[in-house]
């Protein structure tokens, strides 16, 4: 195993040599470090493939190529590069033979499908549509290819159809577009009469591209995969390849305030009309995955319609449709995903735990849970026989690939290294987590992470941060938006509460919240913020500033009307300023009409009673307002509100804007320049 000072005890790190640490982790740091993702083995475990992004040092462009690693080698050589350089590659997958690896790719003009033998060589290109293949699943035979695109109905399979329709739209004199029903867009994009649909196409011979598709779902009015961040989990072959089943929203008048997606049955030559398999329950439903044998289809659903951030239930079914059964309905737990064991007899499956992400597995048979893999955040994982690959990260690293056996007590071994070691001369800052009663005298979680350069009897000004979600966590995880180490290397201390709402606490810790944005939470952050500093006396209280964005946004918005006694300053990222408008204006309508109990003209009053609009006359504190042009789900007049608010009263404030970013900032210069301008802000307020 590769040594790691990082392990150590606190106590312990005073007996060793002096390090070469000398600062703080620096926003320019973290956007140039390696990114990696998407770990996959060989069907025979012998092999890892995974994606990893690089940056130039302009930080400016970046690129992703896939790398490999033979794990039955014991030596200390690094992954090899695997596709060619300057390849900006994405979605591994080997094929059942193990002998190729499946990737997509945007080298041709449009995203499509390549393939490389697993030994290393020139990729060959696959298909070579119009339009990019958005995701793809092989064959179990290794035969064929189940891929999504975006395409209008009426042009099924004939992409060049749907290409034609939108040459015609762009050529038009007026550029003004009619629509009769909303949804009109969606996170960052508006709608133009195109779905993400599935299609089955033939592999083709060495030398040629795909020639035909047959179109699965030009019949149903939904997104397969899901819109904005759907993938092909959703998706799955049977093991006999003559089915697919998929998991689409078909609500065609009502998909802005409906959560119910259903898992559907296609035939993969597309002879049959798609048959609904869940149809009895009206909330979420997707996931799916196959038993070995094809008798038994396994999916995660949620029971109450309209919320989001139900808890995902692990659920069993006949695969022809029937009664279907929950696996583990005393494990108070939301299942990312479903990965079977190769026995059949367990699921392994990720979800939030305690302000962690652990990998777990649930026995089927009895529904017993238990963590494998814990100490951060579990991001991606994939298992092959015994070999288990997996990604995870923590407060002081990004995403670092390990491999480890099934076999308890079996070694980690570190195919990439962590952020500590590449950056030698940057000191993380140390963290613990703590917990103190909340609201309802209940137990709430936090965390309080070191300034870099902490001295015991020293006090260090505080960077509070609020997560967003609102069914979220701010825990032992890395983040390139909401990094604590940014904070804690410019030498602030940072405090962060998982107040009621967060999630790994349990279903009902997290639907605490809805219908009490202001009181239930607020009572949380007051509670821990008191908590804080009475157990850190390096905490200094007289010194600290409140950030949050989206609902740590609102928060921040509502703290400024009805707790800003503790903050010299404030920053708001995409926050809510006007519940009711918000209720009107965004595009997820599910989202506030659970979260608020209804529609805002039903129950006007469950808008108005956490309103931060209704409390601006008590604002005070200087604020930094930040808000992205194209945030579709909180749109920009609320951070314009915001700003508008502290302006006209004369209040400390300045207002950042992106013209080219979402509901997150993820352009490299654009991140910086938000780091920057945070940074600046709190150095002006709270000082170094």
């Amino acid at each position: 195993m590769t040594f790691r000072l990082a392990v150590l005890p606190f106590c312990l790190l005073a007996t060793l040599p002096a390090l070469a640490a000398t600062r703080g982790l620096d926003v320019r740091d973290m956007a140039a470090l390696d990114r990696v993702s998407s770990p996959v083995l060989s069907p025979d475990g012998a092999h890892v493939v995974f994606a990893k992004r690089q940056i130039d040092k302009e930080l400016t462009k970046a690129s992703t190529g896939l790398w490999t690693r033979n794990l039955l080698t014991r030596d200390m050589g690094p992954p090899k590069r695997l596709t060619p350089e300057g390849w900006n590659v994405n979605s591994p997958s080997y094929s059942p033979d193990g002998k190729t690896v499946y990737f997509l790719s945007g080298k041709s003009g449009t995203q499509q499908l390549y393939a490389i033998a697993a030994s290393g060589g020139e990729p060959t290109q696959l298909t070579a549509f119009v339009l990019d293949v958005g995701s793809y699943r092989i064959s179990p035979d290794g035969s064929r290819v189940a891929f999504s695109a975006d395409t209008f109905a009426d042009c099924k399979a004939d992409f060049a159809c749907t290409q034609k329709k939108l040459d015609a739209t762009a050529a038009r004199k007026a550029s003004g577009v009619v629509y009769d029903n909303i949804f009109v867009r969606h996170w960052d994009t508006w709608a133009d009469g195109r779905r993400s649909r599935l299609f089955v196409a033939a592999l083709p011979a060495a030398g040629k591209t795909v020639a035909s598709a047959v179109s699965l779902t030009d019949t149903l009015d939904g997104d397969a995969p899901s819109k904005p961040f759907g993938g092909s989990d959703e998706y799955t072959w049977s093991p006999d390849g003559a089915t697919i089943v998929a998991s689409l929203r078909v609500q065609p008048k009502g998909e802005p305030w409906s959560t119910n997606f259903d898992l559907y049955r296609l035939q993969a030559d597309g002879s049959a009309a798609p048959v609904n398999l869940t149809a009895a329950n009206p909330a979420w439903d997707t996931g799916p995955v196959f038993s070995a044998d094809g008798k038994t289809l396994y999916y995660r659903a949620m029971k109450r319609p309209g919320f989001e951030a139900d808890r995902f239930a692990l659920m069993a079914m006949d695969a022809n449709g029937g009664a279907a059964r929950e696996i583990a309905a005393n494990w108070d737990s939301s299942a990312d995903g479903i990965t079977l064991s190769a026995d059949g007899k367990s699921v392994y499956t990720t979800a939030q735990d305690m302000g962690e992400h652990p990998l777990f597995r649930v026995d089927i048979a009895s529904g017993k849970a238990e963590k494998l893999i814990g100490n951060g955040s579990i991001s991606a994982f994939e298992i092959a026989g015994n070999t288990l690959a997996f990604t995870r990260n923590s407060l002081k690293s990004g995403d670092q690939l390990f491999t480890t056996s099934l076999e308890a007590g079996a070694p980690e071994r570190a195919i990439t290294p962590s952020a500590q070691e590449v950056l030698k001369d940057v000191a993380f800052g140390d963290f613990e987590q703590f917990n103190f009663k909340g609201w309802n005298n209940e137990t709430v979680h936090g965390y309080v992470v070191k300034p870099y350069n902490y001295q015991p009897g020293k006090k260090y000004p505080v960077a509070f941060l609020i997560h967003g979600g609102p069914q979220g966590s701010f825990g032992n995880g890395w983040s390139y938006r909401w990094n604590p180490q940014t904070y804690a290397g410019q030498g602030y201390a940072v405090v962060m509460i998982d107040f009621h709402g967060s999630t790994g606490y349990g279903q009902a810790f997290t639907d605490a919240i809805s219908q009490h944005w202001g009181d239930r939470p607020l009572e949380d952050l007051q509670k821990g913020w008191a908590a804080a500093q009475q157990k850190y006396s390096f905490l200094n209280g007289d010194k600290a500033c409140a950030l949050g964005a989206s609902y740590g946004g609102f928060m921040v918005n509502w703290i400024a009307g009805n707790w800003n006694s503790p903050w010299k300053c404030l920053v708001n990222h995409d926050g809510v300023f006007d519940q009711r408008m918000m209720g009107y204006a965004t595009e997820e309508l599910w989202f506030t009409e659970w979260e608020q109990g209804g529609t805002p003209y039903a129950v006007a009053a469950n808008y108005e009673k956490f309103n931060p609009v209704n409390h601006v006359k008590d604002w005070k504190k200087p604020m930094l307002v930040i808000h992205g042009q194209l945030d579709y789900r909180i749109p920009v007049e609320q951070g314009l509100a915001a700003f508008t608010a502290n302006q006209r009263q004369g209040i400390e404030s300045k207002f950042l804007y992106f013209p080219d970013e979402n509901h997150w900032v993820l352009k490299p210069q654009n991140s910086l320049l938000w780091h920057d301008t945070v940074n600046a802000w709190l150095k002006q307020h709270i000082g170094e």
